[in-house]
């Protein structure tokens, strides 16, 4: 009887927890910060951008999970250059409008970060979340910038 009592408790206890949350960042190289969000765990951002010969929107989407991040899935309005679906790699669906979302991706990147050598400010390379959308491009135009999930500092 004290047994289930306990987990009952336990799990009313974790249930009410906050979500966690991580920081992500855009940094130089010299360490300037150009951009920080909060993302909670389970929530996502698309980097966006336009491709540089056919001039349309391209997405990759990720997520916060549990501290992770993770590439998500991809928006690729045409089989332009330098996109394209890998076999193996999520599954390619079509968006209905003659391009093509890549689901159900889930690979981690790396080290919770990647360097993203932002174009020009009509490449556009922009963080977009639910609330905020940030150019990249019109921050640091073809500089070297760190993405990155990191934990948020609690003071």
């Amino acid at each position: 009887m004290i047994r289930t009592f306990g987990r009952g408790l336990l799990a009313l206890f974790l249930t009410a927890l906050p979500a966690l949350a991580e920081n992500l960042t855009a940094t130089l190289p010299d360490g300037t910060e150009i951009a920080r969000l909060t993302v909670a765990d389970g929530s996502g951002w698309c980097i966006l951008w336009h491709h540089s010969v056919q001039g349309f929107e391209v997405q990759d989407c990720y997520r916060n999970q549990s501290g992770r991040m993770v590439l998500e899935r991809s928006h690729q309005p045409d089989f332009a250059a330098g996109l394209g679906h890998l076999p193996g790699r999520g599954k390619q669906t079509s968006d209905g409008a003659g391009g093509y979302w890549i689901e159900n991706i889930g690979e981690p990147v790396p080290g919770n970060a990647y360097v993203l050598r932002p174009g020009s400010v009509a490449v556009n390379h922009r963080i977009v979340t639910a609330k905020d959308d940030i150019s990249l491009s019109a921050l640091a135009p073809r500089a070297r910038v760190l993405i990155a999930l990191q934990p948020e500092k609690t003071e």
